[in-house]
């Protein structure tokens, strides 16, 4: 069994929505970041819906998706931003705090949430992960979106829900 990515999900069509919530904060990087992931989702996901939405720094990004959940969740949150290490803690600080919320957001809300907030520790790893073509995290995020819509639909489709689990995956 191969742990790689699928290329291009089976089962994706023009009927699933992804949101982006991006922060602003490093804007070179992370508009290389936003760019590269609708780029990939939309040769992967073509016809889906992508909304993007820009926050002022990676604190904010767990809120904003907490805020989304709470509307008409869309099938998939991809969270890009970039913390650049600093003489003091705060990066590390934030990066785990980000990091925790995201993680506990996905699961009450059982929606996939792709974290793709970066922690670096200058701006040459910045740049080889958020423009570079090497491995560029941003094209990562969309792969890792576009499987799991693509997981989560197959799931859905072939061990369907109780009528009480199906309304909680709705709320």
């Amino acid at each position: 069994m191969s742990l790689a990515l699928q290329p291009k999900p089976r089962s994706i069509g023009p009927k699933f929505r992804v949101c982006i919530v991006a922060s602003r904060f490093n804007e070179q990087f992370t508009d290389a970041l936003v760019e590269n992931t609708i780029e990939e989702l939309s040769a992967l996901v073509p016809g889906a819906r992508i909304d993007l939405i820009r926050v002022p720094g990676a604190f904010e990004i767990p809120v904003m998706v907490a805020s989304i959940l709470d509307r008409d969740p869309p099938s998939c949150i991809i969270a890009l931003g970039l913390i650049i290490r600093g003489a003091t803690d705060h990066a590390d600080l934030v990066a785990t705090s980000v990091t925790d919320a995201l993680q506990k957001l996905a699961i009450q809300s059982l929606r996939p949430i792709i974290h793709e907030v970066l922690l670096v520790a200058d701006e040459k790893q910045a740049y080889a992960r958020c423009i570079g073509t090497q491995m560029n995290r941003g094209r990562d995020a969309a792969r890792a979106a576009a499987s799991m819509i693509d997981l989560f639909h197959d799931l859905d489709r072939t061990l369907p829900r109780s009528s009480s689990q199906q309304s909680k995956r709705n709320a």
